[in-house]
């Protein structure tokens, strides 16, 4: 339960990551479109979301039965897995829940700036329940398919971060880029909320990795202690590798470093030694920082950079534990079984993400309009702003600055056009 709590905190700790990371003008909406998941994914959870990924088995692995609909049939004394080990199966269900709210959130960073709120709504709580609902079952359940092909998943390189990666360059190829990519600056307007971000997301991994052992044993401390290391090292090679690249250690890259490592570490950490980590660590950290370069080269405007983090460093992570996985698991049998479970997640996911997008596009429409997405989401969809900057009157130098604006906007500035915070 502490764990859940723990797994809860990083929905929030994502929403300050990427919220940090986009222009003031959306700020909030990059924060509503991660909490609103909380509220649409546990709902759906309830209904039918725990019994279609962990219901038994209605044929082939890969969707489970309606016959826990509204959690019926559970009580507070029913237990999951096996005594003396089992625990309560609505532990586990909270648990789990705080899976099933991040990876839809995670997709968010694809298509900043530029989503209908209300479209964005209705994406998530279609995709939870015919994307992550069946994948989870494949890789977690005892007879989902992947499961049984042993495919080493220990918290989520495939459900979660594969999967979510996945549909994040599904709805950035749906939507198209936004205005002005690769000619106007768009840099992070808060780099201290980004670090905040990242450094929620760092303490709530551990009950990510850690509580995914299910007990509080030596699994669980040696998962713990490899996130650790492995999310340690990712940052260090993003930044070596940014100052051999770029010429400076930024501290964006600093918290994508981290980020990259938590994701890689997350399917092997169980398996793999303090060596082990040390190696997917720093690979996922040079790897993935080459990796966010790639939508300039290839033309895709994935804004903050989810398909180079969270679907190369999951491929990275799944792939990797089938060489470096100890206690003779290890091996080109295994990494066989890696592959075929990180390329079907990804195929499934990508294929599926992108009728949903397209299909939400068509009919409601998914992108929003040019006036809403220069003028700002966050007034556009929420009426508010993040920053109140009525109180800049109180400095003569700042009282000046805005009156030159003023000057400027009614000196000839064209009325129709909103000022890009």
């Amino acid at each position: 339960m502490i764990s859940a709590a723990l797994v809860m905190l990083m929905t929030p700790g994502l929403a300050f990551f990427y919220g940090g990371m986009v222009r003031v003008k959306s700020a909030l909406n990059m924060l509503m479109m991660s909490f609103i998941a909380l509220g649409i994914v546990s709902l759906l959870w309830v209904l039918f979301g725990y019994s279609l990924t962990f219901g038994d088995d209605i044929g082939g692995g890969l969707l489970g039965n309606l016959d826990h609909i509204g959690f019926q049939g559970i009580h507070p004394d029913t237990l999951w897995g096996a005594k003396p080990d089992a625990i309560p199966v609505f532990a586990f269900a909270f648990f789990q829940l705080m899976f099933a709210v991040i990876t839809p959130a995670l997709i968010s960073g694809a298509v900043a700036d530029r989503v209908k709120f209300g479209a964005w709504t209705l994406f998530i709580t279609v995709w939870v329940s015919v994307v992550y609902f069946p994948v989870a079952h494949w890789v977690w359940q005892a007879d989902g398919w992947l499961f049984k092909k042993e495919v080493i998943d220990f918290a989520g390189g495939t459900a979660v971060h594969i999967n979510a990666g996945a549909a994040g360059l599904a709805c950035a190829l749906v939507l198209g880029k936004r205005i002005g990519f690769k000619k106007d600056p768009m840099r992070p307007h808060n780099l201290p909320l980004v670090m905040l971000g990242s450094g929620l997301l760092w303490f709530g991994w551990f009950g990510f990795n850690a509580g995914s052992a299910l007990a509080a044993n030596g699994t669980a401390a040696n998962m713990a202690f490899n996130t650790q290391i492995a999310t340690g090292v990712a940052m260090l090679g993003w930044l070596a590798y940014e100052r051999v690249r770029h010429g400076a250690f930024t501290t964006l890259g600093a918290a994508s470093g981290a980020v990259a490592g938590l994701v890689a570490i997350t399917p092997s950490g169980a398996a793999v030694n303090a060596w082990g980590a040390i190696i997917i660590g720093l690979v996922a950290g040079v790897v993935c920082s080459w990796a966010v370069s790639l939508k300039y080269k290839l033309g895709f405007d994935d804004s903050l950079d989810v398909v180079g983090v969270h679907l190369v460093g999951g491929i990275l992570g799944t792939l990797l534990v089938g060489l470096l996985a100890t206690d003779g698991v290890g091996g080109l049998n295994q990494l066989g079984k890696q592959a075929l479970g990180a390329f079907t997640v990804l195929a499934y996911s990508f294929a599926v993400s992108w009728i949903l997008a397209k299909a939400i596009d068509v009919t409601i429409g998914f992108r929003a309009s040019e006036d809403e997405e220069v003028g700002g989401l966050d007034q556009a969809y929420h009426a508010e702003t993040a920053y109140d900057f009525s109180a800049v009157g109180s400095s003569h130098v700042a009282r000046r600055t805005v009156a030159t604006i003023q000057d400027q906007v009614g000196a000839g500035a064209p009325q129709n056009k909103k000022v890009d915070a």
